[in-house]
């Protein structure tokens, strides 16, 4: 069964790559900026697909969100399993007593 961890290291490999036949190598090249914008744009594909979208569409919008965050992680630096811990450690509480323990937020938007 494939893993998200299979996915790390796929990338980890790829993202190496100088022959120019690496998307992801490309990717990485051009830095976090670029790796995140490219993230968005799949979240909100994402969202389109689940709305209004058939279950195939939102399958591979899904696909293509998982890809490009694992990217971000990679080019910020960030393992997988640092993810994974975070999220076993949340799930040790209910999801309102972990989101209420969270530190408040402040608006971005005020100023």
């Amino acid at each position: 069964m494939f893993t998200l961890t299979d996915l790390e290291t796929i990338i980890a490999e790829r993202s190496g790559a100088t022959d120019g036949s690496s998307y992801t190598a490309k990717l990485v090249a051009d830095g976090t900026a670029r790796c995140a914008r490219k993230m968005g744009e799949e979240a909100v594909e994402t969202v389109v697909a689940a709305l209004s979208g058939g279950e195939e569409e939102l399958t591979g919008e899904a696909a293509d969100l998982l890809y490009h965050l694992l990217v971000v992680l990679k080019v910020r630096g960030v393992p997988l399993a640092g993810v994974m811990a975070e999220l076993e450690r949340r799930t040790a509480q209910s999801g309102l007593a972990e989101k209420a323990a969270r530190p408040e937020k402040t608006d971005r938007k005020a100023g």
